[in-house]
């Protein structure tokens, strides 16, 4: 009786380990993918995101931004910043998130202004 409950067990491992390993491939498959779909401004912009742990989209709603314009950012980041202060009764975690969400927005545009200057090429152009 215990050799056919542990035969079972193994069949089972063996086979939630293959489905595992599968959707594993596929996820990365998928990943690999949508990076060269984004090309080399995404590859950029996904660095700046895994540098600061916060995405583009989550950045401009902690700024309550719709448009990377240098002046909103600073002006938003300034009123924020002095809000959520903790000696006005403010979080010290929520002005971490706002100083984050600057240095994230402030990347981007420099990513963005690499970009657009004259000459630049992406990758694999001659």
């Amino acid at each position: 009786m215990a050799k056919y409950l542990a035969q079972i067990v193994i069949m089972g491992v063996q086979v939630v380990g293959r489905a595992f390993a599968r959707a594993l491939r596929q996820e990365f498959a998928a990943s690999q993918a949508a990076a060269e779909a984004r090309g080399r401004a995404g590859t950029q912009s996904a660095a700046a995101s895994s540098f600061t742990g916060m995405t583009l989209q989550e950045a401009q709603q902690i700024l309550n931004l719709s448009t990377l314009t240098p002046e909103e950012i600073q002006k938003n980041y300034e009123h924020l910043f002095k809000v959520n202060d903790k000696a006005a009764g403010g979080s010290f975690y929520l002005q971490s998130k706002v100083v984050r969400a600057k240095e994230r927005l402030d990347e981007e545009l420099t990513i963005q202004q690499q970009n657009t200057r004259p000459g630049w090429k992406q990758q694999g152009e001659s």
